[in-house]
């Protein structure tokens, strides 16, 4: 991966001349030079103008652990137990996983400027551009196991909503059972892994990928609709340090309680921000689909399907997709 310590020297979009980069960093003049080449690896551009020296236009919206922290709410601030923010990794949640392997426990979280094999829900790949998304993965552990999950990528999604909602960012709507969209496009998504015992001790990774300011180019390699903050927001751009802080403040609460209270408590909020309420619809699930209408979530987060033949019947995640019916 390109060395990033001069990123933060170019964060402001304004110039900087190589010398006074090469001064701040102990380095000769020659190596900035190839260092600032080799930020295109990670999709930057980076404008040469002689006699003005070197800016990424625009600017770059670096991740800041003190601002994140800053932007915490006392609670959450209290159930932190590390904030691991990388540069560049494969995945975060795999990352999580490994963290928890050695030992990582409740209120780890991990957070990356860019994902090289970032995953979505059924193994898909999740774009994760440099510097223009939030990436972001959060330990904890329960008692219960897999039954103390039940609903659980629900109450996170109206986690990340009210996060929205809190930065001042027009509303969204959650598509059962791990989507986040805005008029139909995808804004965001949740994974949750688990490991341990499923049916006792046990911890869970909530991944959450966010866009916030995807680039068109690197967008074009979704297989969906898709949109990110700043257009949902009108063009106005969002600190990501910021959104992050007050993401944390929304879900670690969560977490720390979810094992006490389940699903039931969020029920309502999810069902106010459902995309597909009362709307027919299709579920598949591998080469099996059926058609019915999407009456909302039981209070253990079931989908309520409500078919021609057998009335409403609940349905649970896994590998079930929901797409509108056509």
């Amino acid at each position: 991966m390109p060395n990033t310590d001069l990123l933060p020297l170019l964060a402001s979009g304004d110039f900087v001349s190589g010398q006074e980069i090469a001064d701040v960093l102990g380095v000769s003049r020659t190596a900035v030079w190839k260092q600032l080449n080799k930020l295109s690896e990670l999709g930057l551009e980076v404008e040469s103008v002689k006699g003005r020296g070197y800016r990424i236009e625009g600017g770059i919206d670096l991740l800041d652990g003190a601002a994140v922290q800053a932007g915490m709410s006392a609670a959450a601030q209290a159930l932190l137990t590390e904030l691991d923010i990388h540069q560049g990794i494969g995945s975060t949640n795999a990352e999580a996983m490994s963290r928890v392997a050695a030992g990582a426990g409740s209120g780890y979280v991990c957070t990356a400027e860019q994902q090289t094999a970032g995953r979505g829900r059924r193994g898909r790949a999740w774009v994760s551009p440099y510097a223009r998304n939030l990436y972001v993965s959060a330990v904890w552990e329960y008692q219960g196991g897999a039954a103390a999950l039940e609903g659980m990528s629900l109450a996170v999604g109206v986690a990340v909503a009210r996060a929205l909602a809190a930065c001042g960012v027009p509303p969204v709507q959650l598509k059962w059972p791990n989507d986040v969209l805005h008029e139909g496009a995808k804004l965001g998504g949740i994974l949750l892994e688990m490991t341990g015992d499923a049916a006792g001790v046990c911890q869970v990774v909530v991944g959450i990928g966010l866009n916030v300011d995807m680039p068109a180019q690197q967008g074009g390699d979704i297989d969906q609709a898709w949109t990110d903050v700043r257009h949902v927001n009108g063009g106005d751009p969002v600190s990501r340090s910021q959104l992050l802080g007050v993401l944390l403040s929304e879900l670690l609460p969560l977490l720390a309680g979810f094992e006490a209270t389940g699903f039931a408590p969020w029920r309502e909020a999810w069902q106010g921000l459902d995309a597909y309420a009362d709307t027919e619809v299709v579920l598949s699930s591998g080469e099996q689909q059926m058609a019915g209408v999407a009456r909302g979530v039981d209070d253990r987060g079931a989908l309520q399907l409500e078919t021609a033949t057998a009335g409403i019947k609940p349905v649970f995640g896994g590998e079930i997709s929901l797409r509108p019916q056509a």
